[in-house]
């Protein structure tokens, strides 16, 4: 794939890294094995590096479901898109599908991806929110003139997603996979720095405290293997504390997928590295 016809992130994703990759670029491994991303999100990293032989994952379903039908049947997803249209009252019908089970069953994968791109590209301000009953509560956002199809970047993703394994799950399926000189990207749901600072919900199973201490876990016997590691996540107390042993590399991000536009701006995160 050429420098022309390269891939991004075909949805915005709350913590997408597109705007880190150039402070992050200086700590990517030269050479390692296979690629393996857990929390693939938007996927920036991934479409950034273009690894010949990586594993992709995530415990979202529709994102997952996405990934799977760029990969499978683009074209058709293509043909669906064009038929969406950019309008208040037409989003609300959409995002209610997902209200009648029955009915949003019967749904084929094709669909059901185009509905989540169509919510991704029209919602407010790009979230990915759902509630506890896991259905998506976006919503309808203000955009000039959103590019609810763009055909070019879906089949260039189509393409750098072909030799690409992509599964559903928790991030602990790496642990299946992953060996000696692999390298693992990790970029979860970041810890809170307030009680309130927890807007976003990416599946109905919220990303918790012991989830956290669990990825540390995980973390720590991938560094026992002898993998390449690489985590991103907040400019906190309690993840400074968790991996003090590790390397702590602290970035500067712009954050503007927050609904106060007051607590938008440039803020530290952290990247840990072993």
């Amino acid at each position: 794939m050429t420098q022309k016809t390269r891939s991004y992130p075909f949805v915005k994703w709350a913590g997408g890294k597109r705007q880190l990759i150039s402070q992050m670029e200086k700590f990517f491994p030269n050479n390692y094995n296979k690629y393996i991303e857990p929390f693939i999100g938007g996927g920036a990293v991934f479409f950034h590096l273009l690894p010949e032989n990586s594993i992709i994952s995530d415990n979202n379903p529709d994102l997952i479901n996405c990934y799977k039908v760029i990969k499978e049947d683009v074209e058709n997803l293509i043909k669906s898109l064009k038929k969406h249209k950019y309008e208040k009252n037409y989003y609300y019908e959409i995002r209610a599908l997902d209200r009648d089970f029955k009915k949003f069953a019967k749904l084929s994968d094709v669909e059901k991806a185009s509905r989540s791109i169509y919510l991704n590209k029209t919602g407010y301000n790009g979230l990915y929110r759902v509630n506890s009953k896991g259905l998506f509560n976006v919503p309808f956002g203000r955009h000039k003139n959103p590019k609810i199809c763009d055909e070019t970047n879906l089949r260039n993703v189509c393409q750098a997603l072909k030799k690409v394994e992509i599964f559903r799950g928790s991030f602990e399926i790496c642990l299946d996979f992953a060996k000696k000189d692999d390298f693992i990207y990790f970029d979860p749901p970041y810890f809170p720095l307030s009680d309130t600072a927890l807007f976003t919900s990416y599946t109905k199973n919220s990303f918790d405290k012991t989830s956290q201490i669990k990825l540390f876990e995980v973390f720590k016997e991938l560094n026992k293997r002898g993998c390449n590691l690489m985590l991103s996540n907040s400019y906190s107390e309690f993840i400074l504390d968790l991996y003090q042993d590790f390397k702590i590399v602290t970035l500067r991000a712009k954050r503007n997928i927050n609904s106060n536009s007051q607590k938008r701006g440039l803020i530290n995160e952290v990247l840990i590295l072993n």
